[in-house]
């Protein structure tokens, strides 16, 4: 199959969505498949061979963040000339409602075209202010995918449609095999010691660090090896200043890792702690980390409570519960067996998540596509936004 993949993010900034399209393409290609990718990057980037670039992206402030998107005339051109000439059997655009490439190559598609929902956003002001050109956008679409249960949600009760959920991916093999880090994670003797980890913003409120901060120091006072390993982007200070100094040589910052540094982090921890308040719509850190087979401790969110099977497959603790985190840290540190359960429990969940079952799932929404389709080209004329 000829499959045309579209990410509206620019490829010379790291993001889940970028990383999701890159696995994805490269699943497929691996189960036998000829595929393209499209996407906004410098001219001068190192790309994967199966990445075209749609040229430079510009950031525009978007949905409560910046993204770097391409869009208007030079950019519909490069589009069209690229589904003209991958001549491809399905169109896979992802986050079709953000202003970037995915939605104009909706708008120049002429076949099926499969559409991954990401994000749980049901308004912006951009979208506001186009609606008659998103019902356009919307009735071009053939089949839509959601990365979670919210995202879904999204798409029934505002998008006046359904969708297929299916998750984010996982490549287990990446994580599973990753060496860990020199001299890390160390032993994990009852009452003594143990090694925690956190990767993410830990200045951004609804990542919770400031919880498992505080579990973290009630603990570390008891146990004199305990030691916390954080990655992420951010200032050290603005990590290691609210810890008390006498602390704080037992904390660890890598800063901002590279995907396998990533995979070798969570291979350096025995236990991983996601203490995340809201705002999660799927948990793919918790993925990484089962793949890992790093044992997850994670606040109770809905997102969190599905990844992990109800808490059979990681412990979850009460959102935004200091005292209950440390009682479940302390519990887990001295008990192997507990965490040998876990995490046996985890690598059957994990595998549901492995991007070869996922993509085999993607490749179903596309056979429906294009059987929904029968062949049938798809008028092409459009205003408005070229």
């Amino acid at each position: 199959m000829r499959i045309g993949i579209v990410c509206p993010y620019s490829f010379d900034v790291p993001g889940g969505v970028q990383n999701h399209v890159m696995d994805l393409a490269e699943a497929l290609i691996g189960l036998g498949h000829e595929v393209s990718v499209l996407a906004p990057a410098d001219e001068d980037s190192a790309l994967p061979p199966y990445v075209v670039s749609a040229g430079r992206a510009v950031p525009l402030p978007y949905n409560g963040s910046v993204a770097r998107i391409a869009f208007g005339p030079v950019s519909t051109a490069r589009v069209r000339r690229w589904i003209t000439r991958g001549d491809f059997d399905v169109l896979h655009v992802h986050e079709p409602l953000t202003p970037s490439l995915s939605m104009l190559a909706v708008l120049s598609a002429r076949g099926p075209v499969v559409a991954t929902f990401h994000t749980a956003m049901t308004r912006s002001r951009v979208l506001s202010a186009a609606q008659g050109a998103l019902q356009i956008l919307l009735e071009r679409i053939t089949a839509r995918i959601a990365v979670s249960a919210l995202a879904r949600k999204v798409q029934v009760e505002h998008m006046d449609g359904g969708a297929v959920e299916i998750p984010n991916g996982v490549t287990v093999a990446k994580f599973a095999g990753a060496e860990p880090l020199p001299g890390w994670p160390g032993e994990c003797a009852p009452g003594t010691d143990g090694t925690i980890g956190f990767l993410g913003r830990f200045t951004e409120t609804r990542k919770g660090f400031p919880i498992l901060r505080e579990a973290f120091v009630e603990l570390a006072r008891e146990r004199p090896g305990l030691r916390l390993l954080v990655a992420g982007p951010g200032d050290p200070d603005d990590l290691f200043d609210p810890f008390p100094a006498e602390l704080r040589d037992q904390v660890t910052f890598l800063g901002l890792v590279s995907e396998p540094d990533k995979a070798r982090m969570l291979r350096s921890v025995h236990l991983y702690v996601a203490p995340n308040t809201g705002g999660e719509s799927f948990g793919m850190i918790l993925t990484e980390a089962l793949a890992a087979g790093t044992t997850v401790v994670a606040s109770d969110l809905d997102a969190f409570r599905r990844v992990l099977d109800g808490g059979r497959a990681g412990r979850l603790f009460p959102t935004g519960d200091p005292l209950a985190l440390r009682a479940a840290l302390a519990e887990l540190l001295d008990d192997p067996d507990q965490r040998a359960a876990l995490t046996a429990c985890g690598d059957q969940v994990v595998a549901h998540f492995d991007w070869p079952v996922v993509a085999r799932r993607v490749l179903e929404v596309y056979a429906a596509a294009i059987e929904a389709t029968d062949g049938r080209v798809i008028d092409q004329e459009w205003v408005g936004l070229g």
